[in-house]
C-alpha cells in the first residue's frame, strides 16, 4: 500500500454508537466504509475529529482501526487519527494504530497547554512521534479544536524527516494552505475543508480529507475526477454544490451535523447519535440539514 501515491479524496469517517448502550457499533461502521469506498473515495481516516476521537478511549481507537482494516483490506488507504496531549501518549496511540493495520497516522498537536508550546517544543513533539512510529505520519493542523495554529515554518523544518510525509490543513484559510504547499513541496498536502477542495487541487494539493465526503462522497470523487481530467467547468460546478454542504453542515454543526446528514442520505449510510457530552441537533437543525442534502 505504501507504494501507492498518498493522494485522492478521503472521508474522516464518523464513529457509529449503539443508541441503547453507547458502545461502538461494528455493523453500521463496516457498512458505512463499504458505501463510501463504493462511491469512489480513495481512503478513510478513522478516529479523526469527525470521528469524535477525543471522546474515544485508546482501546476503542485501536478497535476501529482493526475493524476498518478487516473491512477494506489494502483496497484503499487507511489512516488513523492519533496525537495526544503528551508525547508519550501520542507515541503509544501511533504505534497501536500501526500494529492494528493503519497505513499512516494523522497526528494532531497537543492543545491544552497551547500557549506554553513553542516552535521548538512542537517540532520536538512531531519528531519524537515520527521517530517512534512504525508507519508514515501526516501532521494535522486543526486550530478550530486545538486552538494552536501550526505555522508554515514548522512544515518546512520537518519536511526533511523521512517518516513525516504530509500535512492536513483544516484551518479553512486558503492563504495558510498555500503557505503549507510552498513550505513542503515534497509532501502530500491534504485540504481539510470541503469548500476549499477545488481551490486546493488547483493549487497543487494532492487531495482532501473532508467531512463532507462522509455524506457526499460521490460529489467529492466526481470533483477530483473532473479536476484530473482538466474539466474546470465541471469541477467548479461541483465545488459550488459542495460549498454550502461543507459550511452549513460540517463547519457549523460538526460531527452531529455530519451524522444527521448521513441519516438523511440513507441508502446504507448510518449516522446515529453523537457521544455525550456532545449534543444532538435540534429537530429544526436536523430538518435544515436534511433539506440541504436534498438540495431544497
Amino acid at each position: 500500500m505504501t507504494r501507492r501515491e498518498l493522494a485522492g479524496v478521503f472521508a474522516p469517517v464518523t464513529t457509529p454508537f449503539d443508541p441503547a448502550t453507547g458502545d461502538l457499533a461494528p455493523v453500521p461502521f463496516r457498512q458505512n466504509l463499504t458505501r463510501l469506498l463504493a462511491d469512489g473515495l480513495d481512503g478513510v481516516v478513522v478516529a479523526g475529529s469527525t470521528g469524535e476521537a477525543p471522546l474515544l478511549d485508546p482501546g476503542e481507537q485501536r478497535t476501529l482501526v482493526e475493524w476498518a482494516r478487516e473491512a477494506i483490506g489494502d483496497a484503499a488507504w487507511l489512516i488513523a487519527g492519533t496525537g495526544a496531549e503528551s508525547t508519550r501518549q501520542a507515541i503509544a496511540l501511533t504505534r497501536a494504530a500501526g500494529t492494528a493495520g493503519a497505513h499512516a497516522a494523522l497526528v494532531r498537536p497537543p492543545g491544552y497547554f497551547g500557549a506554553a508550546h513553542s516552535a521548538k517544543s512542537l517540532a520536538d513533539y512531531f519528531r519524537a512521534v515520527a521517530d517512534a512510529s512504525p508507519i508514515p505520519i501526516l501532521i494535522y493542523n486543526i486550530p478550530k479544536y486545538t486552538h494552536l495554529p501550526l505555522p508554515a515554518g514548522l512544515m518546512q523544518e520537518l519536511s526533511g524527516h523521512e517518516r513525516i510525509v504530509g500535512v492536513k490543513d483544516s484551518s479553512g484559510d486558503f492563504a495558510n494552505l498555500a503557505a503549507y504547499r510552498e513550505a513542503a513541496p515534497n509532501w502530500t498536502v491534504f485540504v481539510g475543508s470541503g469548500s476549499l477542495l477545488h481551490p486546493g487541487l488547483e493549487l497543487g494539493c494532492q487531495g482532501g480529507i473532508v467531512g463532507v465526503a462522509c455524506f457526499a462522497a460521490r460529489l467529492c470523487a466526481d470533483l477530483l475526477a473532473a479536476h484530473r481530467a482538466g474539466d474546470r467547468a465541471a469541477a467548479q460546478a461541483l465545488h459550488e454544490r459542495l460549498g454550502p454542504l461543507d459550511k452549513e453542515i460540517v463547519g457549523k454543526r460538526g460531527p452531529a451535523g455530519v451524522k444527521a446528514a448521513m441519516d438523511a442520505v440513507g441508502g446504507g449510510l448510518y449516522g446515529g447519535p453523537v457521544r455525550p457530552p456532545l449534543a444532538a441537533l435540534s429537530p429544526a437543525d436536523r430538518e435544515h440539514v436534511a433539506a440541504l442534502v436534498r438540495g431544497d
